[in-house]
């Protein structure tokens, strides 16, 4: 009986942390703007009820700079961002990372999660 108590108290920490996921909703190509901006959209799920949902920092990684996403209008979970992209550039890696909170026993806790690199191709004349 000890153990199966043992193990339950093990295995909730793991179901925990495999909760939440972010798909990238961005094309993997655009035509080439001429203002230089281009958009990029990711969906946030989670089934993790301890995340605080006020609490979101999303962010677009290029490189070394961040760029803040705002949420979708209209739509929940989904979140976007206008990256720039010089005009010498045909591509650029980018990722994303969710900041939150999460509330914890005593007070609420920061944690994260970033997505995998994704490549974003831009097409089109120079």
């Amino acid at each position: 009986m000890q153990m199966k108590k043992l193990f339950c108290l093990l295995l909730l920490p793991m179901l925990l942390a495999g909760c939440a996921t972010i798909t990238n909703l961005t094309p993997s190509q655009y035509p080439r703007q001429a203002s230089g901006f281009y958009r990029v959209e990711a969906e946030w799920k989670s089934r993790q009820a301890t995340i605080l949902p006020d609490s979101f920092q999303p962010l677009v990684m290029v490189g070394f700079d961040t760029y803040p996403m705002r949420p979708v209008p209209v739509v929940q979970d989904r979140w976007e961002a206008f990256i720039p992209i010089p005009a010498d550039k045909d591509f650029v890696l980018y990722r994303y990372k969710f900041d939150y909170l999460v509330n914890a026993i005593s007070k609420p806790h920061p944690d994260s999660l970033m997505s995998p690199e994704y490549t974003l191709k831009i097409t089109g004349t120079k």
